[in-house]
């Protein structure tokens, strides 16, 4: 008999499927609230869930704990939640968890990026055990990406004294497909599928995280097949790859959510002379940028905000190089052979492109006599010496880009100031007054309009020279059955994959 149960048991760990990742470092903390970093944030998207999310192609918000949400006024946000939630310890999921949470948020107990998203809410009430309603001081555009954010559980953590310091943060217990049941740092991190998850249960039994910070080793193990998905750099894809891979992998390649450019500091005098933006604007060709670096794998980039949402303004079209008239501009501007425009850029080589692109730059902009210098840094001396104090002509640098963007964060004149992002200085009364009109909008289609206007304000001031948007590209063991590439990527679907 206990030799047919061991048998048994033994086919069934046998036919158990892991799903193999790696991740470049350490996740400091398994918390929805306090994870920063890029390894807490991929983990803890596994094992929680917020009220709502972005659908597959980023551009409608849908339920996730809510199934129903509506404004019942410009102020006032209700959510109805779905009633077979349950914590992966198996309690239920209710409205007071939600209050919990945001009570958390809006406390001195914890230092999180999300606290400034709840600026803008009055009073949130639990109007019964699976409704909830959320009064605003004011309409406010982004209300709803703000319930996106990883739900707590109340029951675990009504008493604890130092969220910042708890041991939830290495034992959490969400509500998400996934449930942590291994936590090795730097070794391996292993989460196992949750039974009674509400969307029902993963197919894929485990997920296997190998903490792994050389990226040539995470190459190698995907090459061994060690690694089931890893992302792809265009060189790698050109050059180092052979049949034999590709026999083995699906590519996926999409568009990425971050932008790269050239900011100027407005704060210096030379730089505060539209026709010189222009004339450097014209100086460059983003096309060849894109094709001596990316290998195609890259598109150029013509403003602050990502292509294919309602943000991105279609009719605002690239400059197309024309040394003649930059000369031209820069002449009227009082500079010539004589006296050339003259600046420093400076980057990072935390990026492998960068410094490359800042070449090219260089070589460019010298076709209308314009001298350039170079400085390379390493990420941190970079950002606390150059970046932050405003020390510099001009950087080298990206950002990240939302579905649903704040150009109050990086164009607003309120937010050039110490620990702002807009760091290059620029001020536009027109755009600050259309940025604070636009915050009370909640109507998506007028939203849209107001931030296309803004998209060519940015791009006809050439505050930033906007270079090159990456690829994304992902390679996944062809083992891995029912993926559908979307808008967002691969992963929106990931609870149907079979191994």
């Amino acid at each position: 008999m206990n030799y047919f149960v061991s048998i048994f048991l033994l086919s069934l760990s046998l036919a158990a499927s892991t799903l193999q990742l790696a991740t470049s470092s350490n996740p400091a903390r398994l918390n929805p609230l306090l994870a920063t970093d890029s390894s807490s944030s991929e983990i803890t998207g596994f094992i929680f869930n917020g009220l709502v999310k972005y659908d597959k192609d980023s551009k409608e918000i849908i339920g996730d704990l809510a199934k129903e949400f509506y404004f019942k006024n410009p102020t006032t946000l209700i959510f109805k939640l779905r009633k077979n939630v349950k914590w992966q310890d198996g309690k239920d999921f209710t409205a007071d968890d939600v209050l919990f949470t945001y009570k958390i948020l809006t406390s001195d107990k914890v230092a999180s990026p999300y606290s400034a998203g709840f600026r803008f809410v009055k009073d949130v009430k639990v109007l019964d055990k699976y409704t909830l309603e959320v009064d605003y001081k004011e309409p406010y555009f982004k209300a709803l990406e703000t319930w996106m954010m990883g739900i707590l559980p109340r029951h675990i953590l009504k008493n604890e004294k130092n969220l910042m310091t708890s041991s939830f943060n290495t034992h959490p217990i969400g509500t998400g497909p996934y449930k942590l049941t291994q936590l090795e740092l730097s070794k391996n991190i292993e989460l196992t599928a949750f039974d009674d998850y509400f969307e029902g249960r993963p197919k894929i039994d485990k997920i296997s995280f190998h903490v792994i910070p050389d990226p040539m080793t995470r190459l190698l193990m995907l090459k061994n097949g060690q690694l089931d998905i890893g992302s792809i750099e265009p060189l790698v894809m050109q050059r180092q790859l052979g049949a034999d891979f590709f026999k083995k992998f699906n590519i996926y390649e999409k568009i990425s959510l971050s932008y790269t450019y050239l900011g100027f500091n407005l704060r210096r005098k030379k730089f505060q002379d539209a026709r010189v933006r222009q004339a450097l604007s014209l100086a460059i060709n983003r096309q060849e940028l894109v094709d001596i670096l990316f290998f195609k794998h890259a598109k150029v980039c013509s403003g602050p905000f990502l292509p294919g949402t309602m943000a991105f303004n279609p009719n605002v079209k690239v400059p197309t190089q024309n040394i003649q008239k930059a000369k031209e501009l820069l002449k009227e501007a009082g500079y010539d052979a004589k006296h050339p425009f003259s600046f420093e850029i400076v980057t990072s080589n935390a990026s492998s492109i960068r410094p490359y692109a800042a070449e090219i730059l260089q070589y460019q902009l010298q076709k209308a006599g314009v001298k350039v210098t170079l400085r390379v840094m390493e990420w941190q001396a970079f950002l606390n010496m150059v970046v932050f104090p405003h020390k510099f002509d001009a950087v080298l640098l990206g950002w990240g880009l939302s579905p649903t963007p704040d150009p109050y964060v990086f164009w607003d004149s309120a937010s050039d100031k110490a620990g702002g992002f807009n760091l290059v200085g620029y001020h536009n009364t027109k755009l600050d007054n259309l940025i604070a009109k636009s915050q009370k909008v909640i109507d998506r289609k007028k939203l849209g309009q107001m931030w296309q206007k803004m998209f060519k304000m940015i791009v006809d001031d050439n505050p930033y020279l906007f270079l090159y948007i990456p690829n994304s590209i992902t390679a996944v063991n062809k083992n891995i059955k029912h993926i559908e590439p979307a808008l967002s990527g691969i992963w929106h679907n990931y609870i149907q994959w079979e191994k």
